[in-house]
């Protein structure tokens, strides 16, 4: 079983946002970056466990600069087989999607796994993207996962319950809470990590048809106003007229 992991490089979940040139880019000095949590904690360690219970490969897979590849060889300290990372900038979800779909093409994997969504971003767009653009069922949102003989037995959490699908060959699904529990590389998995194959392949020639026009902070949050809990004229002409949920 071959099985392709996909991570991103996200900023630490309390670093300071700001951006710069007429706030189309993000300052990233002082910034701290981590792997996609939903990619490695639930991606890429069911992928693992899949690898443990039923034999075959894992290899990590980024698209970005040299600087990513910190993040990768944790995803090798982990216990991924090999690395690969697609040397260019990830200009859009498209964009990536595209490079990502491109390598896949030529190297043929069993499931593909990406992290429900980047914890910057929070598009949910690649996996999706990526399935489309190699033709392959796509299974989003998934919460468990477990194989029997040549099936893939999906469970998803829907609204009021679970739904639960069969897969049969190869597909793609983005990993949510519940898939697997988070794992910490032991000492030996770091020092092997070193010595572990990350393989750096050009991009391939893919226009982006997406560019960024501007970024904005959200609203700051707003003081709470306190009100006597006898005066409901006063609570519902607030709701109605400032927070607008009425």
């Amino acid at each position: 079983m071959k099985l392709l992991v996909c991570i991103s490089k996200t900023p630490e979940t309390t670093a300071k946002i700001a951006f710069s040139d007429d706030k189309t880019a993000f300052i990233k000095d002082g910034v701290q970056f981590i792997m996609n949590p939903y990619d490695e904690w639930y991606a890429l360690v069911r992928a693992l466990e899949l690898k443990e219970a039923n034999g075959g490969t894992v290899t990590v897979l980024n698209v970005g600069p040299s600087s990513n590849d910190i993040i990768i060889r944790k995803g090798l300290a982990l216990g991924a087989d090999d690395a690969v990372r697609i040397d260019t900038d990830p200009q859009s979800a498209y964009y990536t999607a595209a490079q990502i779909a491109e390598y896949a093409k030529e190297n043929g994997y069993d499931i593909i796994l990406f992290g429900k969504e980047t914890i910057d971003y929070n598009g949910s767009e690649v996996g999706a993207m990526v399935a489309e653009m190699l033709n392959l069922p796509f299974a989003s949102y998934v919460s468990k996962l477990e194989m029997t003989d040549d099936k893939a037995i999906v469970s998803r959490d829907i609204e009021g319950g679970v739904e639960v699908s069969e897969i049969t060959g190869a597909f793609v699904l983005s990993a949510a809470k519940g898939l697997a529990e988070q794992r910490i590389a032991n000492m030996k998995g770091i020092m092997m990590s070193k010595r572990k194959p990350l393989k750096v392949v050009p991009p391939s020639d893919v226009e982006n048809p997406v560019s960024v026009t501007g970024y904005s902070l959200p609203q700051g949050k707003l003081g709470v106003k306190m009100l006597d809990p006898e005066n409901m004229d006063e609570l519902v002409r607030l709701l109605h007229e400032e927070a607008k949920v009425i």
